[in-house]
């Protein structure tokens, strides 16, 4: 875990964001190896959530609003090794939870899971904000055009709405659907990370479900940008490779404060 603060002189009654990004810097799947082969090409941008959570924090020393702001980047490589995590393994996340690991491919949620409930226990922030590439369903659902929003905050869910289709980087506000949650429990754990358990086929809206038990009662939103954080064609405004998505939509609400 990375962490970097905008916090000037006297700002110590500001409202305080967290800012948390997914940063798995290669993911081949780890012991659950992707298939096919060839779709772990693009994987060098999973990184993509905590490259966009740095960039706006740094960019607020330029912006100068009246907020502080707290980037956590989880930082890892899901690859092979002696000790690589195996299906079947229960881990202990930060404070306490206890996680049963079913596919090692969905690496993703639990390095957020780490920072998000770091940022609730730890940082008492006013807001709390997570990025990441986290899951193909999300694109299927969505496309390269949207990123998937998740929050029980209908206000700030508008915000972020309004803040997106102005400077072209687009969130639709998904649902938070509390029948699914069933697919998250364990017979050995407090919860299992994967969520496939009634085949709900809501791949995007699961992990969000799993991200919530580690947020408390925080202001929080979820952007799943596995579709707009990387570009495979050079499509309207993005060239192909990384987008930087995200960057834009944050500073542009950062500055609101």
């Amino acid at each position: 875990m990375i962490e970097v603060c905008y916090a000037p002189k006297g700002s110590g009654n500001w409202p305080h964001v967290v800012l948390v990004g997914k940063g798995i810097t290669f993911d081949t799947g780890g012991v659950s190896l992707k298939r096919p082969y060839e779709s772990m090409v693009g994987m060098k941008s999973d990184m993509a959530g905590a490259a966009a959570v740095l960039v706006a924090t740094v960019a607020m020393a330029r912006v100068k609003p009246k907020v502080r702001v707290t980037a956590l980047l989880m930082t890892a490589e899901n690859s092979l090794s002696a000790t690589a995590q195996r299906p079947s393994d229960v881990i202990k996340q930060f404070g306490g939870t206890t996680v049963e690991v079913l596919n090692t491919d969905a690496e993703g949620r639990l390095v957020l899971a780490d920072g998000l409930a770091y940022a609730d226990l730890k940082l008492d922030p006013d807001y709390l904000v997570d990025l990441a590439t986290l899951t193909g369903a999300a694109t299927l659902g969505l496309g390269r055009q949207y990123a998937a929003m998740y929050t029980r905050n209908k206000s700030l869910a508008k915000k972020f709405t309004e803040i997106g289709e102005k400077i072209g980087e687009k969130v639709w506000h998904m649902p938070l659907v509390d029948d699914y949650i069933q697919a998250l429990e364990s017979d050995i754990a407090d919860i299992n990370h994967l969520a496939d358990k009634f085949d709900f086929s809501a791949g995007s809206i699961t992990a969000a479900l799993f991200l919530e038990n580690f947020v408390g009662k925080r202001n929080w939103i979820h952007l799943d940008i596995a579709g707009t954080g990387r570009s495979e064609t050079d499509s309207g405004e993005n060239i192909k490779g990384g987008t930087g998505f995200g960057s834009r939509l944050l500073i542009e609400w950062l500055e609101t404060f």
